[in-house]
């Protein structure tokens, strides 16, 4: 992912806290023997610090990638909207579109975890985040009414090497232009340009 200067988050909070809020994205790893890369949409569960865990089906063609590769990323990104060129130059003619996004890739190691007292705690700690109610059953190696269905499954420990955050939003840029993409932005209202707005702006009010 290219990165410019101006697109970089600005700490690493800016894309912690934009990374907390979310927790569904893609599982991407090298594809076995050359063959094109496995990507899994997914949810998952990421700690904030070194870890990401989620686990799969046990037929996904992705465990024989990582079994091949222990290489992965984990692949987030929205707040996302299409610029067109009359948004970013005063004639239509001869304004260069864009597009407006947020993204985070965590580079990560792969740990396969098979065991079942494993398995259970990563579907503990996904409980946990998604249903913190507790609106479930126990969930445990080997009682409650969820430890049968642990064969079927494999669990990932995905420990985090790398951070890679981008937020594109031409920053860069004059503020008669931002003024008239936020214009444009509140006007159109499509899916996405609400929180493309907010994260806009914010860029903006933070800016050095």
């Amino acid at each position: 992912m290219l990165i410019h200067p101006w697109d970089a988050a600005r700490d690493d909070d800016e894309w912690r806290s934009w990374l907390r809020t979310r927790d569904f994205g893609q599982l991407a790893v090298n594809g076995v023997d050359g063959a094109a890369p496995v990507v899994v949409p997914t949810h998952f569960l990421y700690d904030g610090d070194a870890e990401v865990l989620l686990h799969l089906a046990r037929p996904n063609p992705v465990w024989a990638a990582l079994e091949a590769n222990p290489a992965a990323v984990v692949s987030v990104h929205d707040d996302y909207a299409y610029i067109p060129t009359s948004w970013r130059s005063d004639s239509p003619a001869t304004g260069v579109p864009t597009s407006y996004y947020a993204a985070v890739q965590l580079v990560c190691q792969a740990e396969i975890v098979d065991d079942r007292e494993g398995k259970a705690e990563i579907l503990r700690r996904q409980l946990a985040h998604h249903q913190p109610a507790g609106d479930h059953g126990e969930v445990a190696a080997d009682a409650g009414p969820y430890h049968k269905n642990l064969s079927a499954i494999r669990g990932l420990r995905l420990r985090v090497a790398e951070v890679r955050a981008k937020f594109k939003y031409d920053d860069h840029r004059q503020a008669e232009l931002h003024e008239r993409v936020a214009r444009g932005l509140a006007e159109r209202d499509l899916p996405g340009d609400a929180g493309a707005l907010t994260r806009q702006r914010g860029r903006r009010a933070t800016a050095p």
